[in-house]
């Protein structure tokens, strides 16, 4: 009688549009180490209680603890190519900030993949844009996962790193306005959103939205960024990443904007590659080189 109890909940609650997820599943490592680095499968809190966040973490040898560097994901406005994301790893970068001595976490944000759930980051159309509410809620991803894995022993309380692509360097920046405790520094890849607009090159939807967005996250911002794009960026060249980057300057975020050598056909996928990371790598030391532990953050 009890199980055809708990059947008939479930079933309610499916009707009314809640996720049931399951008791046997918590957050945590999913299982055992791999290679390369450790690769481990984990399960880690999403913006949604219901809904948990797949993840890969990495880390060095030994027991830590280690700082902590999470790298945010790019994304899509398009259903059918979130739901078939495969799960990023970003393996090369993932591998590069290991070697530097940190434990990396790779999140799979709400309505991507395996993670599924609602799509939170939804930014509209061009004339709608809401870019600015959009990079908040990634923020939010970020920083529901980022939040749990400090927790565990193996990591450390301050020095962490963010590296966002994309649109997860777009919700890097929203994160950089609300100053985490602990968030040493703030790397980006060409970060924005609307880039490639209608899928054309160079076009980038509502591109006044986006910039003024920008200025609203630097107005509260004192963590600083490295703001890293290719030359041959399509999605937001190195002109228009520009005039993001200063409006988040004019409004008092710090910036240091770094101007990478064109790579491959398509510059703004570098973030994803082995070579890439490799023509990155000289900016990605001159910004570890930077970080310090911050004091006096909170969110």
């Amino acid at each position: 009688m009890h199980s055809a109890k708990v059947l008939v909940a479930a079933a309610v609650l499916a009707l009314l549009g809640v996720r049931v997820v399951s008791a046997q599943v918590g957050f945590g490592p999913q299982g055992g180490e791999g290679e390369p680095n450790r690769r481990q499968q984990w399960l880690v809190p999403s913006s949604d209680p219901a809904t948990l966040s797949h993840a890969l973490l990495f880390r060095p040898a030994g027991g830590g603890p280690f700082p902590l560097a999470v790298i945010v994901h790019a994304s899509t406005q398009n259903v059918l190519r979130r739901a078939q994301m495969a799960q990023p790893e970003y393996r090369a970068l993932a591998g590069w900030l290991v070697a530097h001595g940190f434990a990396v976490l790779v999140p799979e944000r709400l309505g991507h993949g395996a993670t599924s759930g609602k799509y939170v980051e939804d930014q509209g159309g061009c004339d709608e844009a809401d870019y600015a509410r959009s990079g908040h809620a990634t923020a939010e991803e970020i920083a529901s996962a980022m939040d749990y894995v400090r927790k565990q022993a193996f990591i450390r309380q301050d020095g962490t790193v963010i590296v966002g692509h994309s649109a997860g360097g777009w919700g890097a920046l929203a994160l950089a306005g609300e100053n985490p405790g602990g968030v040493a520094r703030i790397i980006v890849f060409a970060p924005g959103r609307g880039g490639r607009a209608n899928d054309f090159p160079n076009q980038v939807c509502a591109p006044q939205t986006l910039v003024a967005s920008a200025g609203e996250f630097g107005a509260h911002a004192r963590i600083p960024v490295t703001w890293l794009v290719a030359t041959n960026d399509s999605y937001f060249t190195p002109v228009f990443s520009r005039q993001l980057a200063d409006a988040f300057a004019r409004a008092g975020g710090k910036v240091d904007f770094r101007q990478l050598p064109a790579y491959g056909s398509e510059g703004h996928w570098l973030a994803e590659t082995e070579n890439g990371v490799k023509s990155a790598a000289s900016e990605l030391e001159r910004a570890l080189k930077a970080a310090r532990p911050l004091a006096g953050g909170k969110r």
